[in-house]
């Protein structure tokens, strides 16, 4: 496991017990501002999927099933698995304005709303249609999905990240440890002092011993 995966692990947010879920970061201006303190709202309470149930990630192909963007299909670009959500690159998009001040109107963007996980289905690769998926074993032991129906395994997406590695397609270079080297057991815990060991090591044999002493 590498370093990133450690520092994700423990940059977990621990959310109050009345938090507004969005798609901003916590520590962010936005999601303060959605988060005031001593606010309350009623709670919005969500089915949970189990991460090794979840069928959807960063890199899907699927097709809208529900709303205004319905029958189009997108690419999912972010996956929020506490609220069963995705947002796709270009679909489902609100239009606000931005900056907005006295004597200026502010800019008018657009930004993508999330969709449930129920409000969409993933895309077969074979005929470019949408399907139901469930998770089975191959015959080497591989957890992989397959459609529903037309039996095909639709694979994971090859994502690159944010410093544009590719996992899948990573090859340790001649600077790069071994995961073999990383699992090996090169210290064995010790009560000796570091003088001991050093004279353990270099074979000296201490004869002296220290004067008798008394309590009075």
């Amino acid at each position: 496991m590498r370093l990133t995966a450690f520092l994700s692990m423990a940059a977990k947010a621990a959310f109050p017990k009345n938090y507004r879920y969005g798609t901003n970061r916590p520590w962010t201006v936005a999601a303060k501002r959605r988060n005031p303190p001593a606010m309350k709202r009623k709670k919005i309470f969500v089915e949970p999927i189990a991460n090794e149930d979840f069928s959807v990630f960063k890199g899907d192909t699927v097709e809208i099933l529900n709303g205004k963007d319905k029958g189009k299909q997108g690419k999912v670009t972010q996956v929020f698995r506490k609220r069963n959500w995705v947002i796709l690159e270009g679909l489902n998009t609100h239009y606000r304005y931005v900056g907005k001040s006295m004597d200026y109107r502010g800019l008018y963007i657009s930004s993508e709303a999330p969709l449930l996980i129920r409000d969409i289905a993933l895309i077969d690769p074979t005929d470019r249609k949408p399907t139901e998926v469930e998770w089975k074993f191959t015959e080497e032991g591989d957890r992989v999905r397959v459609s529903l129906r037309t039996g095909r395994i639709i694979p994971k997406p090859i994502v690159q990240r944010r410093d544009g590695i590719v996992p899948e397609q990573w090859k340790d270079g001649p600077k790069d440890t071994n995961p073999e080297d990383t699992l090996e057991r090169t210290y064995l815990p010790s009560l000796k002092t570091l003088e001991e060991e050093v004279m353990e090591k270099l074979g000296i044999q201490e004869t002296r011993r220290h004067r008798t002493s008394f309590w009075y």
